[in-house]
């Protein structure tokens, strides 16, 4: 028996000391080691993990904060989906349908006007909003509107012109020859597809006797998917109509006078809307003979001969709908022809 356990007692040994030679020369330690001389490594690392998963960068470069991993993966996969359908494309008999209630359009709370404190403290709409459908109301302008209007699209006194929110260039020489008020103007909210088949929110403002008339245009208009490139107000634009028709936008109130005249037009009064401005220009049919329209780059599209895209004609859903409710169509004018124009003067 000894003679067996002495060469396994030398083997052992010699395992035992090549085992400890080789960890000596190769300084090296197991996971365990290092766990147990780092422990604030590893929380560390936990840390920034759990940090990794419940932050991610916004496209504005802010950060969402306390999302789960799975929670900020979708939010991703759906900022991916957003940016593919930045500019989307329209295909034959497919609607693409996004509805944007801000974006580059501002979406007005009401100001105090508009809304009124409950006692649960959540702000209710204005009593006196028309809601015809969802998606399309009128009201009457709130504080905050008007603040954001007066001196663009509605005129200011001279002395009055440093009280206002915003630089005045809309100026006249007394109150009295302003002739709307704020109370022959409504607010109004439509929905619409743009030219991409993308459904958006358009505002305007309107004088309150064709309130209910416009908002049952849009939404049939909106019904049939008729496309209309943008409805903003006027005042995005400074106030400037050339402006609103270059960028093709639809607008209605702008306290102004006719182009090339010294007369209040009827946009001023909030009686007329244009409508895909760009496609549908201003003509004038000058005494020497030259023709005069506006905006400039839209002169292909006053020979209404020529077969295009958006154009208002007399088969055209949008004059149809307008006719019907009273409207009358400047294209139908005799010294200019005015083909995105409609206005309806009430009795």
């Amino acid at each position: 028996m000894d003679k067996l356990l002495k060469p396994l007692a030398y083997i052992a040994a010699i395992i035992i000391f090549s085992a400890v030679f080789v960890r000596i020369i190769s300084h090296s330690e197991t996971l365990a080691d290092y766990a147990a001389k780092h422990p604030e490594t590893e929380t560390a690392k936990a840390e920034t993990a759990g940090t990794e998963l419940q932050t991610k960068t916004s496209r504005d470069g802010t950060s969402e904060t306390g999302k789960t991993g799975s929670e900020s993966a979708a939010v991703n996969e759906i900022s991916v989906s957003q940016e593919q359908w930045a500019e989307p494309q329209q295909t034959q008999n497919h609607k693409i349908t996004q509805t944007e209630s801000s974006g580059s359009v501002p979406q007005p709370d009401g100001g105090d006007n508009n809304h009124a404190e409950s006692e649960d403290g959540k702000m209710t709409q204005h009593p006196d909003r028309v809601v015809y459908q969802d998606g399309f109301y009128y009201e009457p302008l709130s504080k905050e509107m008007i603040q954001r209007i007066t001196g663009i699209s509605y005129p200011v006194t001279e002395d009055a012109k440093d009280g206002t929110a915003v630089e005045a260039v809309n100026i006249v020489n007394s109150a009295a020859d302003i002739q709307v008020s704020y109370d022959d103007l409504c607010y109004m909210s439509v929905l619409h597809y743009n030219f991409h088949g993308v459904e958006r929110t358009g505002e305007l403002i309107c004088n309150k006797a064709i309130a209910q008339d416009l908002v049952e245009i849009f939404y049939e208009l909106y019904q049939n998917e008729y496309q209309i490139e943008q409805i903003r107000l006027i005042d995005e634009y400074g106030g400037d109509d050339t402006l609103s028709m270059l960028d093709n936008n639809t607008s209605c109130f702008n306290y102004r006078v006719v182009d090339g005249t010294s007369n209040l037009s009827k946009h001023a009064l909030g009686l007329a809307i244009d409508i895909n401005p760009f496609f549908n220009p201003y003509v004038v049919f000058q005494p020497d003979g030259t023709t005069y329209i506006s905006p400039t780059g839209s002169e292909t599209y006053a020979d209404r001969s020529r077969d295009f895209a958006y154009k208002i004609d007399e088969n055209d859903l949008c004059y149809k709908l307008f006719r019907e409710h009273g409207f009358v169509w400047g294209g139908n004018w005799n010294s200019c022809k005015d083909y995105q124009h409609f206005q309806k003067v009430p009795d």
